[in-house]
């Protein structure tokens, strides 16, 4: 099941828990704009290529639209639909004044050479530089971009609005951007799972962690989990998997994967095939890569107490409903990876104060939205008596809903 069938579903779910009316129910769904840019750019041969770029730009009820640009050779326009859906309701159970959006470019990175990846950034800049905005939409890297991305933007969307730091996040510090940033994702998955766990009476100490992905949030998420005591049994990425039951020496690990670019080889552990990873006994269970990886194939044999959803929508609604009989317990991921867009949300506030923050203050602001999100969502469980899932979605399906009918903005 593809997200945006899954994201609609969960949508209509909520809807119906809080009673939502049919015809606010149909507006909340409708994107507010559609752009559809062509980016034509010399390549460095001296040929014209062009390129299709897009922004789905979801609901502003609540403040500028927030959300991701990714490079990637099959972006799918029903993809990006519900991606940038899904950053509605994800920064409404975060509580951050921001509505959804999404956007991209049809390329591989991989085959363009840095100053063709600069000029196709300029280009699309270009293009929707007046349909974007400090007060508008604020982007965000994604899979294929990355904080240089992000400044090629700042610059060519200040040529035409003068000096504007606060028009995207993820900056490079030395543009604006914001210390704890790059950590903020996985240390957001920190403070969900202590949420979590401490609702349950228990403590990231002694419980034992796989984790499926060791890119940014996986291994951020690693190591703090780590750090915090908690016991890292396998860990999986693109390269290959690796067990030890006795508990990873996760800086080592991160060591090896820098160095040889994947956790394949690593001797402090034995290689196991990366397709059981899932299936390997533990407490804590985090998915940190793909989406649909918990479908109802592997549900049945998932030995984890606790999944946290720290990839998105890693888990089929079939899944869901073969786990959720067998009692284990699901965070979802619009509240468990909400940290990086907080954190996003810190650095456009440090932008347009023109007032940085040390990492500390960061960090602490991050863990007291992340423990509220908490308990807010808890309060939509008791309050419609259903899982952590709906309870994320009713708490934000509802803001949204709230907001829109405030403006006058219902149908």
């Amino acid at each position: 099941m593809n997200a945006l069938v899954a994201t609609n579903r969960n949508f209509k779910l909520a809807a119906r828990l809080l009673g939502l009316d049919a015809k606010l129910e149909k507006s909340l769904l409708i994107p507010f704009r559609e752009i559809k840019v062509e980016c034509t750019i010399p390549k460095d041969d001296g040929t014209l290529a062009s390129f299709v770029g897009f922004r789905v730009q979801h609901d502003n009820a609540r403040g500028p639209m927030k959300g991701g640009i990714r490079y990637h050779p099959e972006v799918d326009p029903d993809e990006v639909n519900a991606l940038a859906q899904l950053m509605t309701w994800k920064t409404a159970v975060a509580n951050i004044p921001y509505g959804g959006a999404k956007g991209g470019i049809g390329c591989n990175p991989g085959d363009l050479s840095v100053s063709e990846l600069e000029r196709l950034t300029r280009v699309f800049t270009q293009k929707i530089h007046d349909l974007i905005g400090i007060h508008t939409d604020v982007p965000a890297p994604d899979m294929g971009t990355g904080p240089q991305t992000m400044a090629w933007i700042l610059d060519e969307y200040s040529k035409f609005h003068g000096h504007s730091p606060a028009v995207v996040t993820g900056k490079p510090i030395d543009l604006g951007g914001s210390l704890g940033r790059d950590a903020a994702t996985g240390r957001g998955v920190l403070f969900a799972t202590e949420a979590l766990l401490n609702e349950h009476g228990k403590s990231i100490a002694g419980q034992r962690f796989v984790i499926q992905g060791f890119g940014n949030v996986g291994s951020w998420a690693a190591q703090l989990i780590h750090e915090s005591g908690g016991k890292i049994v396998a860990v999986s990425d693109i390269t290959g998997a690796v067990k030890n039951s006795k508990g990873i020496d996760v800086p080592s690990l991160l060591k090896h994967a820098n160095e040889n670019r994947g956790v394949k080889g690593f001797s402090g552990g034995d290689p196991i095939d990366p397709k059981s990873i899932l299936v390997e006994d533990c407490d804590i269970l985090i998915p940190a890569a793909l989406g649909g990886v918990i479908n109802r194939e592997n549900a049945n044999d998932i030995k984890a107490k606790f999944i946290i959803e720290a990839a998105n929508h890693p888990t089929d609604p079939e899944a869901d409903e073969i786990l959720s009989k067998k009692g284990v317990v699901i965070l979802p991921d619009i509240f468990a990876n909400s940290g990086g867009v907080t954190v996003s949300y810190f650095e456009w506030v440090q932008n347009i104060q023109g007032f940085m923050w040390d990492e500390e203050k960061v960090n602490n602001e991050l863990r007291t939205y992340m423990t509220k999100g908490f308990k807010d969502v808890k309060e939509m469980c008791k309050t419609h008596d259903c899982d952590l899932r709906m309870g994320a979605f009713t708490l934000a399906v509802n803001r949204v809903a709230r907001a829109t009918v405030l403006r006058g903005w219902e149908a």
